[in-house]
């Protein structure tokens, strides 16, 4: 039986904190890796013999990754774990244990944090991750009307075999280049969520088909490329600029087919659909690149992999990344995707 639902607002610190413990209690748990779980001043985390450990963070930011007004609360605390799991799944690793921070404002009504966990539990209990820790913190007030914003922060934590983790900066020239799933629908669904939001209130629980409220990370996908790969990056700020970080990593150039893009039906429906797939971000699929001579499967396992373009020796004065166009032209591509103070 899940907690029932919280009506009042926020209450003190003890009461949060009793309350998403009890919340994520109701997980099963997960590997025998958590030794110690919430309720001490650490959790103990012990790796499995001929393990490294693999460690990302990821803020969460009202106004600046979601907004209240527009996104469920479920999608919210989805998206905020995706994007860790997302990391690991880039590096090859499989998810030992999560831990999560968070800032709320004091009038925050306490239903809304309870259904944040509610979606972000819910993409825990299927990866069999578990809650370890966090931290919990007021947002100061900004203005008699204006509470502070929503802040969330994850430290996600996993393991891969010793030396096998997957890297950006491995890619070598002549490397064919590939891409899990399809491109551009969360820049799609977001421009649509921005139009309508109340279209988009009754999205309360993952599924299929909304790639911005409710990305998939592609963690088994990961898991098998560790015997594929050469190297491997997640394509949360667009694909241009990741590729550029991919190519700047490993010293090389990249030349992409255009007519090659998978994208996105919902990206498809949109006027510039090859601009949403190169620049939209947050679609946190795997980009990676493989030697010309290893068999890649077509699904892997059930998710759809497209060869897109091959990786270049750098030339000086050239673009990193270059753009092949159905009609034989040659077209630089600059890193357009998101990217924080710019």
């Amino acid at each position: 039986m899940s907690p029932p639902v919280p009506s009042c607002a926020i209450p003190g610190e003890i009461a949060l904190i009793d309350g998403i413990r009890r919340q994520a209690g109701t997980m099963r748990p997960g590997s025998r890796t958590l030794r110690v779980r919430i309720g001490d001043d650490c959790a103990v985390l012990r790796p499995s013999p001929g393990y490294e450990i693999c460690v990302t963070t990821d803020f969460t930011l009202e106004g600046v990754h979601f907004r209240r007004g527009w996104h469920p609360p479920e999608s919210v605390g989805h998206r905020c774990l995706a994007r860790g799991l997302s990391d690991l799944a880039a590096m090859g690793a499989e998810p030992l244990a999560v831990f999560l921070s968070i800032a709320l404002p004091s009038r925050l009504p306490a239903a809304w944090l309870h259904r944040f966990l509610s979606g972000f539990l819910a993409l825990a209990r299927q990866h069999r991750v578990p809650l370890a820790g966090g931290d919990t913190a007021e947002s100061p007030v900004i203005s008699k009307s204006h509470t502070g914003p929503i802040a969330a922060d994850i430290v996600a934590v996993g393991q891969v075999p010793r030396g096998k983790a997957l890297l950006r900066s491995a890619g070598q020239p002549g490397d064919l280049i590939y891409v899990t799933g399809a491109l551009g629908g969360a820049a799609a669904e977001f421009l649509a969520l921005s139009k309508n939001p109340r279209q988009f209130a009754k999205f309360t629980h993952a599924a299929p088909g909304h790639p911005h409220l409710y990305p998939e990370p592609r963690l088994a996908v990961g898991r098998r490329l560790r015997s594929l790969a050469h190297a491997v990056i997640d394509i949360s700020d667009g694909l241009s600029t990741d590729l550029t970080h991919l190519c700047q990593e490993s010293h090389t150039a990249a030349v992409i087919d255009e007519a090659a893009l998978p994208i996105h039906p919902l990206a498809a429906q949109s006027p510039h659909p090859r601009d949403l797939a190169l620049h939209g971000g947050e679609d946190y699929e795997l980009l990676f690149t493989a030697p010309a001579s290893t068999r890649i499967p077509r699904r892997v396992p059930g998710v759809p992999i497209h060869r897109i373009g091959i990786m270049r020796k750098p030339a000086p004065g050239q673009p990193l990344v270059t753009l092949a166009t159905p009609a034989g032209r040659r077209l630089p591509v600059k890193p357009a995707g998101w990217e924080h103070f710019r």
